[in-house]
């Protein structure tokens, strides 16, 4: 028989306070069967913040041994901490044919193109205007406000390399951009069977 699921990697990138968390709980109603990758971090945690559930936490020092060892599908220093994604579960998530979901940076989309390309389907989430974006983070009321500013000034930069995705979603309506989120990972998820080189048992017959 033919496996009527294939493993993929839907990528989500966007500047935060963009709306990527809200969105993707959406998308978790629709699509089963499917790894959210979680990514390492050397940044505290947040209030409410859990080990392994929002981030594996670890040391400074042991993430810069991980990325000697070839540990991280891409990793980036963001804010003067780290962050990077392992590729053990991935490459698990993967081979039982689940959908590896990603919520990475524009630098973590790049090389993850580079090893992974025809797993891939990458989408870009941002608010409609700048303006946007910065009353978000201000209401979010987590951060201070120089790294409210700095977000902002990272997100400019960001929204530069949005050619480089496959889709673009403009977060203004919770409900039509979940559901055009909804289509796009159910899209990677044929992508990856039309990607696949195995014939039909039909054909071999």
């Amino acid at each position: 028989m033919v496996n009527d699921k294939k493993g993929a990697i839907l990528i989500i990138s966007g500047p935060s306070g963009c709306g990527k968390s809200t969105l993707l709980k959406e998308v978790y109603k629709d699509i089963d069967d499917y790894y959210f990758s979680i990514s390492s971090t050397t940044r505290a945690p947040r209030v409410g913040e859990k080990d392994g559930v929002d981030y594996f936490f670890i040391s400074k020092e042991e993430f810069l041994k991980d990325i000697e060892a070839g540990y991280f599908l891409e990793w980036a220093e963001v804010h003067g901490n780290y962050y990077g994604t392992s590729l053990k579960p991935i490459e698990k998530a993967v081979s039982e044919g689940k959908l590896a979901i990603f919520d990475i940076d524009v630098q973590g989309h790049d090389i993850a193109r580079e090893k992974l390309n025809d797993l891939i389907t990458s989408v870009f989430i941002t608010t409609p205007t700048l303006s946007e974006l910065e009353n978000r983070l201000n209401k979010r009321a987590t951060d201070s406000k120089e790294i409210i500013e700095n977000r902002i000034k990272n997100a400019k930069d960001e929204i530069k390399h949005f050619h480089k995705y496959d889709y673009f979603i403009v977060n203004d309506d919770l409900e039509k951009a979940s559901k055009q989120l909804v289509s796009i990972a159910n899209i990677t998820r044929i992508k990856s069977k039309l990607f696949d080189p195995k014939l039909p048992e039909s054909w071999l017959d």
